[in-house]
């Protein structure tokens, strides 16, 4: 009886409309998660658990720009650009190019060099919140493909077991870096579209709707990109056949640095757009991109919009899980996970890694 008691209060016409849109905005963001863990396992095999610290790191980062301050996200980004530049200049020397060495480490002392200039001047000037935006971005984008150099390339031989162990180390690592930048205390960010829009008679944050429709724009623009550009057709390529795109001419370094650069602006621009909604502190991003996994496996990891409706159902399971069993609401959703995978292994003809 209880629980009848509960659904009726649910689908309340007064309740319904407001847990709906909730669960859509939290959804847009797990989407965009999912679509982002697809695209970085479909080309690399990389199941990269730590997507979830990049919308950490987006959220943190804008909030210390609107403090003022100047987020520890520089530091990272300038050591894993040095490290990167480093390897980089090793590989090429030991293949003769000691020319190309200097150059790419002239480069790297150039770029960050004027990253560093750049963020040190402007962080204490209380920007307009558009503009912290575009700084933030400025310092999660890199994140990804200096992350794909440093840890991912060199394995980009082993086994999908070996990646996964890189991913739980670097998500450990990341958490903890998290921890040190910018404290144990959760983080929002001000609000993009300050105010309340009424429907009828459901009244919602302009926020809310600006979540929903900056998704939805995020994921057509991903659907045109590999649609209607070389290097998304060359990452389809590789997402399809890995060997056979190398035949052809199609980089795979090249390829996983592109992935890994959409899959930080993706996870970025997420972190910036839940940061009004929900406080995030340095441990929230292995939940938040637990959601978004869920999403990717209910799509096979290789369905995009399979993987971005699961994740919308995810964030509507939530919602409504929150408002009568808010204790038990991360037990509904994970629980989600076991039913998919069961008739995922059933469906899907095991093929050894040997002969993808």
């Amino acid at each position: 009886m209880q629980f009848l008691n509960d659904l009726k209060q649910i689908f309340d016409p007064s309740i319904f409309p407001v847990l709906a849109a909730d669960g859509l905005t939290n959804g847009a963001v797990y989407a965009l998660l999912a679509l982002a863990l697809v695209l970085v396992f479909s080309v690399t095999r990389v199941i990269f658990i730590p997507i979830g610290e990049f919308v950490v790191f987006g959220t943190l980062t804008l909030a210390a720009l609107q403090a003022a301050k100047t987020p520890g996200t520089l530091n990272l980004v300038l050591f894993l650009l040095a490290l990167a530049a480093v390897m980089q200049a090793f590989s090429l020397i030991r293949s003769g190019r000691s020319t190309q060495a200097l150059t790419t480490l002239g480069s790297a002392v150039v770029a960050g060099g004027a990253l560093w200039f750049l963020i040190r001047a402007v962080a204490p000037l209380n920007l307009p919140l558009w503009m912290d935006t575009l700084l933030t971005m400025l310092l999660i984008a890199p994140l990804g493909p200096l992350l794909y150099r440093v840890v991912y390339q060199p394995l980009q031989n082993a086994t999908v077991l070996v990646l996964l162990i890189a991913s739980v180390a670097l998500h450990m690592v990341l958490t903890g870096l998290a921890l040190a930048f910018f404290g144990p205390e959760g983080s929002r960010t001000p609000p993009f579209l300050p105010g309340d829009l009424k429907l009828g008679q459901v009244t919602l944050t302009q926020q809310s709707l600006l979540v929903i429709l900056a998704s939805a724009l995020l994921m057509l623009g991903l659907a045109a990109f590999f649609e209607r550009t070389m290097a998304g057709k060359a990452l389809r390529a590789t997402a399809v056949n890995r060997l056979g795109a190398r035949i052809v001419g199609i980089s795979p370094t090249a390829a996983g640095s592109l992935t890994f650069l959409l899959a930080a602006i993706i996870a970025g621009m997420g972190g910036m757009l839940i940061g009004p909604s929900v406080a995030l502190g340095y441990d929230s991003g292995f939940l938040i991109g637990l959601k978004g996994f869920i999403g990717a496996i209910i799509g096979g990891l290789v369905s995009f919009p399979l993987a971005a409706g699961g994740a919308i159902l995810v964030g509507l399971i939530e919602s409504f899980a929150s408002f009568s069993y808010s204790a038990w609401k991360e037990v509904i959703v994970f629980t989600l996970i076991l039913p998919v995978l069961l008739w995922r292994s059933l469906m899907t003809k095991h093929i050894p890694e040997d002969e993808e």
